[in-house]
């Protein structure tokens, strides 16, 4: 299970594993803009081929070694392929979700001194009406496919402690940070997950939808091509494409964020033998009710299929794990993320002083990652005021029990008063309500848990059941219904909790 620690540069991790594995196959359920002579199925080997192609023709657009690229299209597969093609240029690209406005990009755009962007037909109007880049700095996916190449670029590489890729952080309360990644520090994240990859023995089809402006995503990515695994990343995550996906290709292992396992439960219930072959299941980043995963895990023809559930954060990368099955799901309390990974990552609860707390007392979840980041882009001192010493203070508010596993209760900035864990809440409304597929426990004007719920499509509002599953509960606001599409989110799903409540008050 213990992988050796290797640098991770995009493009050289992409060419050792199509030279290992190169007839290993790539599905898609949409032709790529960026990538359209692939197809709907490619090789790793004829991927790798046209990566370096689409470099040279990049490199014809104007961006060479060191310049930054704004990854600024439509969320599919083709935004990492374009990434690896920038790095092999040496160039650093930066993942940008296509959500963002025009205006935040102003600002991102000048925290980058102006860089290139590459945008594609979906994000074209908004990328044109960016004012401080010039149309020399805007690159067109569909146009630079079309670029007359004759002899192929050298591939060039950045110093391995040097920033050499960027994400940013959900933008939940603001404008959001770009978070810098060297190959040094990414290397370290792929090797935690190259040793979960190690305990699959068969390398069966892996599908995914996950945002590819995600930290999660190009560590992924690298981890399961290293591996071999044949891939099936997933652009339309809507119940109708899933169901057709999932009876043709038939995928054994599946990842996806929180929110899309709950958006596909209501299918998993109806149609169960869609997710029949699935062993393997991996939720991204952030907890999951115990009813969710209960049910896909039920779904399954195999023996013993398996739930990861992996809690990190995109400054620290994957930090703790647990697994769930059929059995251990019985006597779960959800909100056990479980331990981290021995020599990579571990966790401690301090308090408001940063001091260490003992087992049982609540407090500030401090995170210890080989994988952290380097800083926010141009934000030093807001990156610093995270840090102690080598520990993270990741912003979420949780315990640890006597054995040591961690249990994450909420976020710091959302904790309401009176109440323990929203989450928990929202776990348990979610768990026994199953009409429901949000739940979401914001502050109303005075401070009082205010939830909004959205009611699943074809389902009518129980009210008998919501006052009955809550008579226990500490007091709660008659609840706001919405459509679950209208619940404002950010790149990964994630709810804008602060942004409700802020419209909640303006009104």
């Amino acid at each position: 299970m213990n992988n050796p620690y290797v640098p991770l540069n995009l493009f050289t991790n992409f060419k050792e594993s199509a030279e290992r594995f190169p007839d290993t196959p790539i599905f898609f359920d949409e032709i790529l803009a960026g990538f359209p002579e692939l197809g709907l199925e490619t090789t790793y080997a004829d991927c790798l081929e046209v990566i370096v192609k689409r470099a040279t023709q990049l490199k014809k657009a104007g961006v060479k070694k060191a310049d930054k690229i704004i990854m600024y299209k439509s969320a599919k597969f083709d935004t990492y392929l374009l990434a690896v093609s920038a790095s092999y240029l040496g160039a650093v690209p930066a993942m940008i979700s296509p959500h963002l406005p025009v205006e935040t990009m102003e600002i991102l755009a000048d925290r980058l001194d102006l860089p290139f962007l590459l945008f594609d037909n979906e994000t074209a109007n908004k990328a044109k009406a960016i004012r401080n880049l010039t149309n020399d700095k805007l690159i067109s996916a569909e146009e630079v496919v079309k670029v007359p190449v004759d002899d192929f670029e050298k591939q060039e590489e950045l110093p391995k402690d040097m920033i050499s890729y960027m994400t940013h952080t959900s933008g939940t309360t603001g404008i959001p940070k770009l978070i810098a990644h060297s190959a040094n520090s990414m290397g370290w994240r792929v090797k935690w997950q190259r040793n979960i990859l190690s305990l699959i023995r068969e390398k069966e089809l892996a599908a995914f939808h996950i945002s590819p402006v995600h930290s999660r995503f190009n560590i992924g990515i690298s981890s399961m091509m290293s591996k071999g695994f044949p891939l099936l990343p997933i652009a339309n995550p809507k119940k109708e494409n899933i169901e057709q996906l999932f009876h043709k290709f038939q995928p054994k292992i599946v990842e996806t964020h929180p929110n899309n396992f709950v958006q596909w439960v209501a299918l998993a219930r109806t149609k169960p033998e869609i997710f029949k072959s699935v062993k393997y299941y991996h939720s991204t980043f952030d907890a999951i009710n115990k009813e969710t995963m209960a049910t896909f895990l039920n779904t399954s023809s195999e023996k013993r299929p398996v739930f990861m559930q992996v809690y990190g954060q995109s400054e620290c990368g994957p930090m703790i794990l647990r697994f769930h099955t059929k059995k251990s799901l019985q006597n779960l309390d959800a909100r056990n993320m479980g331990y981290g990974m021995k020599g990579l990552t571990e966790v401690r609860i301090v308090n408001d002083k940063g001091e260490p707390v003992p087992n049982g007392t609540p407090g500030n979840i401090h995170m210890l990652s080989k994988g952290r980041a380097l800083t926010y882009f141009k934000e030093d001192a807001r990156f610093n005021e995270n840090t102690y010493d080598l520990w993270w203070d990741s912003g979420d508010y949780g315990v640890k029990n006597e054995k040591g596993a961690l249990f994450l209760l909420d976020r710091q900035v959302d904790l309401v008063q009176n109440i323990t864990s929203t989450l928990a809440i929202e776990d348990k409304l979610l768990d026994s309500l199953d009409f429901l597929d949000e739940v979401v426990i914001i502050r109303d004007k005075n401070g009082q848990p205010q939830p909004i719920i959205s009611v699943c499509e074809g389902c009518e509002m129980n009210w008998d059941a919501w006052f009955h599953e809550i008579t226990d509960l500490p007091h709660l606001n008659e609840p706001i219904i919405m459509n679950y599409d209208d619940i404002p989110r950010t790149a990964t799903m994630k709810v804008q909790r602060l942004r409700m409540e802020e419209e909640l008050k303006a009104k």
